[in-house]
C-alpha cells in the first residue's frame, strides 16, 4: 500500500514538471528533481541498506514505511531501551540489534542511517554518522542548539554523503502545488502567514521505572527538547519561508506554562511573531491544553488565502460575491438586521462565507494535528524513498538541510525571544548564504 501512495506522489511530481513553467518550477524546488517514476527506475533492483537509530513510536512509524519501500532493506535496529528495540525487532526480524549506535557506524553493512532519537542527541548522532561515511536521514528539528545547527549544517558542506531532515511537507503535494500557485499570483501580494498546532493532552507516556522519566518523556525536559517549537512550529516556519523564499529578522514572543504544572520544564503555550525586513509577519500560536482549532498553515494575500493544511484556497471576490448575494436577498425580504452604514464590508464576511477550492485533483489526506506520532499521507514516505534512492545513487536532495537549518534556527530564535522576554535580531554568526532577509 505505502508503494502505491509513494509511487503516485511521483506521479504527481512528473505532472507539475511537465505543465507550463515546469523547468522553472524544478528549478525553485530542485529536491523534487529526483522524485518521478523515471528516476526511481534507475536504481532498478539495487536496495539501500539502511539502519534505524531509535525504536520508539517515530522510528516504528518510519519501519512501517520502510517495509513497503521496494528499494530498502533495514539490516539493523538500535535503542538502549529494551521495550522499544523488542518492538522494533518483531517488525523486521532479520535486522540485527544494537544498543550503542557507535557500533552500528563501524558496520560495513549499514549504508545509511535513520535518526530517530530525542532532539538532544541529533547533532551528535549526525555528526558521527556523517564523519563514518553513512548517509543520514534524521527527524526534524536540525539539533538542540544554535551552535550544534552550525556544526551541522558546516558537517554538510564538507560532507559527500547525502543528508536528509524529515521536512516533509516539502514533498506533500497540496503544499508543493500550494506553494507554486502561491507564486504564481494566485491570491496575489502575500501580506501576512499565521500559523497554528493545538492540541489537548499533556505529551507525557507511562514510565514504568521513575529512573527512565526523562527518557521517555524527553519532550518536557529543555535537556532533551526545545518544546512546542522544534516539535511542532518547525514544520510550519519553514513552509512560510519557503513560500515567500525570505527569512526573517526580527523574533518577539512569548511562552509559559499555563496548564501542565507537572514538572515539565518547556512551555505549554507559546505566541512567536516574525517580522520581516518588508513588515509582513508570521503570527504563530500553540498550546496543548485545547485543540477545539487544530493545525492550520495559512498564507494570505491580498486576493485570497491559501489553507495548505487542508488542501484549499479561498478568494476574497468569492467573498464579495457572497456578501452581494446576501444583500439583495436581504432587501428583497425587507430583512436588512444591522448591516453597518459604513460601507462594502458586510456581516456575511466572515470565514463561513468564503468559498473553498481545492489545490489538488482527487482526495486530499488533511492532519489534523493531534497525532503525537505521524499523520498519514503527509510526504513522510516520499522523503524517506528519496533517502533510500540517495543511499544508492549518492545524490544529494538539494535545500532539504538548509531548509531545516532555517526553520530550526527560528524555532531556537522563537524560545530565545520567549526565555529572554525581548525582541531578538537574527545573529550574524548563524545566518548561511542559503537565507534571504
Amino acid at each position: 500500500m505505502k508503494e502505491t501512495v509513494d509511487l503516485s506522489k511521483r506521479q504527481f511530481i512528473k505532472q507539475l514538471g511537465c505543465i507550463g513553467g515546469g523547468a522553472a518550477l524544478l528549478a525553485s524546488m530542485p529536491w523534487l528533481r529526483s522524485c518521478t517514476p523515471e528516476k526511481l527506475s534507475e536504481v532498478g533492483s539495487l536496495k539501500a541498506r539502511v539502519a534505524l537509530i531509535g525504536c520508539g513510536s517515530r522510528g516504528q512509524y518510519h519501519l512501517t514505511m520502510l517495509r513497503g519501500i521496494a528499494h530498502a532493506e533495514v539490516v539493523a535496529l538500535c535503542d538502549p531501551y529494551d521495550v522499544n528495540l523488542k518492538a522494533a525487532s518483531a517488525m523486521v526480524p532479520g535486522a540485527k540489534l544494537f544498543t550503542d549506535y557507535r557500533d552500528v557506524l563501524e558496520s560495513d553493512e549499514v549504508d545509511g542511517v535513520i535518526i530517530a532519537t530525542p532532539l538532544g542527541s541529533h547533532a551528535e548522532i549526525t555528526l558521527a554518522a556523517l564523519d563514518a561515511g553513512k548517509h543520514v536521514f534524521c527527524e526534524k528539528a536540525m539539533a538542540r542548539t544554535l551552535d550544534q545547527c552550525k556544526r551541522v549544517y558546516d558537517a554538510y558542506l564538507r560532507t559527500d554523503k547525502a543528508l536528509y531532515f524529515c521536512m516533509q511537507r516539502m514533498y506533500d503535494p497540496k503544499y508543493i502545488e500550494g506553494v507554486r500557485l502561491i507564486r504564481e499570483g494566485l491570491v496575489g501580494d502575500v501580506v501576512g502567514m499565521r500559523c497554528h498546532w493545538f492540541r489537548n493532552a499533556d505529551w507525557r507516556r507511562p514510565v514504568p521505572d521513575p529512573s527512565l522519566e526523562r527518557n521517555i518523556n524527553w519532550r518536557l525536559y529543555k535537556e532533551h527538547s526545545a518544546g512546542l517549537m522544534t516539535e511542532l512550529a518547525c514544520h510550519q516556519l519553514e513552509v512560510c519561508n519557503w513560500t515567500v523564499d525570505k527569512m526573517p529578522s526580527e523574533i518577539v514572543g512569548l511562552g509559559d506554562i499555563v496548564y501542565w504544572k507537572d514538572g515539565r520544564e518547556v512551555y505549554d503555550s507559546v505566541n512567536v511573531t516574525y517580522r520581516y525586513s518588508d513588515g509582513r509577519k508570521i503570527a504563530y500560536e500553540s498550546l496543548i491544553s485545547n485543540k477545539y482549532n487544530g493545525m492550520e498553515d495559512q498564507i494570505l494575500g491580498k486576493k485570497g488565502t491559501v489553507d495548505l493544511t487542508r488542501g484549499v484556497y479561498y478568494l476574497e471576490e468569492d467573498n464579495e460575491i457572497s456578501g452581494l448575494r446576501q444583500l439583495l436577498g436581504q432587501l428583497r425580504d425587507k430583512t436588512f438586521g444591522s448591516i453597518p452604514a459604513a460601507g462594502p464590508s458586510w456581516r456575511p464576511e466572515l470565514r463561513s462565507s468564503y468559498v473553498p477550492h481545492t489545490l489538488v485533483d482527487g482526495p486530499v489526506s488533511v492532519n489534523a494535528g493531534q497525532s503525537m506520532i505521524a499523520a498519514d499521507n503527509d510526504g513522510s514516505d516520499l522523503i524517506l524513498s528519496a533517502f533510500c534512492q540517495s543511499c544508492i545513487t549518492g545524490e544529494k536532495a538539494e535545500r532539504v538541510v538548509e531548509e531545516a537549518y532555517c526553520a530550526t534556527v527560528l524555532c531556537l530564535l522563537g524560545n530565545m525571544a520567549m526565555d529572554e522576554k525581548r525582541l531578538v535580531v537574527f545573529p550574524e554568526e548563524y545566518k548561511i548564504p542559503y537565507m534571504k532577509f
